[in-house]
């Protein structure tokens, strides 16, 4: 059984990343779409966080769908990226959870 650990962490940091891009996105006139991937991929990172904790035996089919919720978190803060710098830590960390989730 691999180590759960870098899924773990790798969730952690994702799900902080999305929580603070919600809290600036929110005031940001157009970014609507971002609050709301921003919102799924922090709930799933987190719930995933979990379930590596416990070594649950829906870990690894969770972990493909925390891997794609990232990657379309990642798309979506994209777009902003260049001006909001929330966005660009938001698809930094989602990047990495989803190829953490992805090993």
């Amino acid at each position: 059984m691999k180590n759960r650990q870098t899924n773990i962490d790798a969730c952690i940091a994702c799900m902080i990343a999305c929580e603070q891009c919600i809290n600036t996105c929110i005031t940001i006139n157009g970014h609507h779409e971002c609050v709301r991937i921003c919102h799924d991929c922090a709930d799933i990172c987190s719930l995933a966080s979990r379930l590596c904790a416990r070594n649950s035996q829906f870990t690894s089919a969770f972990l493909v769908l925390c891997a794609k919720v990232c990657d379309d978190c990642c798309d979506e803060c994209a777009k902003y990226a260049e001006h909001t710098d929330c966005c660009r830590k938001c698809v930094e960390a989602c990047k990495k959870c989803a190829d953490e989730c992805r090993m």
